[in-house]
């Protein structure tokens, strides 16, 4: 067995920021990563402050950077979107600062499309079968039950 790898706090603040310029990274991802690191709860403190300082961890940047490539990416829905950034410990505030970055107007173009390929793949001849798949896929996607109940209804007849 190895011994573990230990760090000073000025490699390890050396190695955040790195960490921290390559992509955007939550607050929990970066303490988790520290943590990884043996590093001691103040030093993790302190090596956080210097990244908030100095513009390398931003919550608010990470949280809009998130929603808008989960959304143009992946397609995600609000509330799948909302629930992701809850699980990496981004505030409220930053959330619905975030979501408010999606136009409602590119939210419904997003869906539409999405809905209308989505329903031409479905390969299932039962209807009833049909959209519960439909429905399924939107919902766990994230989407407004609202809108994918409106939108299975609409084109599967």
């Amino acid at each position: 067995m190895q011994p573990k790898k230990t760090y000073t706090v000025q490699e390890a603040t050396s190695k955040l920021e790195s960490y921290c310029a390559y992509q955007e990274r939550s607050h929990q991802e970066v303490r988790q990563k520290l943590t990884n690191m043996f590093m001691i709860p103040e030093a993790i403190d302190t090596i956080i402050v210097h990244l908030l300082n100095h513009n390398f961890l931003n919550e608010e940047r990470f949280a809009k950077t998130y929603v808008s490539g989960k959304f143009k990416i992946k397609a995600w829905g609000r509330n799948r979107l909302a629930f992701q950034l809850k699980q990496k410990g981004v505030g409220k505030v930053n959330i619905k600062m975030a979501l408010e970055e999606i136009t409602d107007e590119d939210y419904i173009r997003v869906f539409n499309d999405l809905a209308e390929k989505r329903v031409s793949s479905i390969k299932e001849t039962n209807k009833l079968k049909k959209k519960k798949k439909f429905i399924d896929y939107f919902l766990y996607r994230g989407w407004e039950s609202h809108l994918v109940y409106e939108k299975a209804n609409e084109l599967i007849k």
